[in-house]
């Protein structure tokens, strides 16, 4: 097909046509439409139509001289277009805990976090999960740095904090609290919440552990919001799947965890908003 720009300039007279063009995408390249019209005035629309649905459009006089800046021009539109509306289709997820997500003493990217997105990933899933977490938090700790150390535009968060009060044997109802007022202050940011479950270790005695145990599913009832029982399931007390101090997961231990929680998290992302 003649490109009706150069063809309205050598007197072909189609009113309307379309042609291909070609534009970086990182990380794809991807292919968009071109729709041109153009009037008897000497000017031309050009619309730049994205699959994924973004569009730009700019007038063009017919000229060839005054066609190629405009053409890039229009380009770059639609790359920032299409760049924008692929960001906004992509999930984010924030990992907000202590060293069991920050990945204690693992190597670069073998974090559950890390290992989390790209099990997802793997599944065909469009997210990126953000890690947030601090090796040592306490739930007060993290309510202290909640605000500050939540990024924008965050759709999910996996709330894993409270093994360090057990550890410390701190107030079982101060731990509540916390969690509660976090849960409160993330859904405040209009983020969805779903709440790791934790465990007090059989030696902080029957009542302390009854009691600690109970917060992770009282929090989720009162707030009505996912609960994935115990963040270390099948893998807390087993040496192979932890470090040398008995307490961190290893990498295989981590391998273990995503596989437990991938369905649980991707149950959610399936569910409408």
């Amino acid at each position: 097909m003649i490109n009706p720009i150069w063809g309205r300039y050598f007197g072909i007279k189609d009113s309307k046509a379309h042609s291909w063009a070609f534009c970086l995408c990182a990380p794809k390249i991807s292919l968009m439409k071109m729709k041109y019209e153009y009037s008897q005035h000497g000017q031309t629309t050009a619309r730049l139509q994205s699959p994924h649905g973004g569009a730009a459009t700019a007038r063009m006089t017919s000229h060839p001289a005054h066609f190629f800046p405009s053409f890039f021009l229009l380009l770059l539109l639609g790359l920032f277009t299409m760049t924008s509306a692929k960001a906004a289709d992509t999930t984010r997820i924030l990992a907000f805990g202590d060293s069991l997500s920050a990945g204690y003493q693992l190597p670069a990217g073998e974090d559950f976090p890390t290992q989390l997105q790209q099990h997802l990933k793997n599944q065909g899933l469009d997210v990126e999960i953000v890690n947030a977490s601090v090796s040592g938090d306490t739930t007060a700790s993290g309510l202290s740095r909640l605000d500050w150390s939540t990024p924008e535009n965050i759709d999910l968060v996996l709330l894993e904090l409270g093994a360090n009060d057990a550890l410390q044997g701190l107030s079982v109802d101060n731990a509540k609290a916390n969690l509660a007022a976090m849960i409160e202050k993330f859904q405040q940011k209009d983020i969805k919440v779903a709440l790791m479950g934790m465990r007090s270790p059989p030696n902080m005695g029957a009542d302390y552990t009854q009691a600690f145990d109970a917060i992770y599913p009282a929090l989720a009832n009162e707030y009505q919001i996912p609960l994935y029982p115990f963040f270390l399931e099948d893998v807390a007390a087993e040496p192979d799947l932890n470090l040398q101090d008995g307490m961190h997961p290893n990498q295989k231990g981590i391998q273990v965890i995503v596989k437990n929680i991938a369905p649980f998290v991707i149950d959610l992302l399936n569910q409408p908003n």
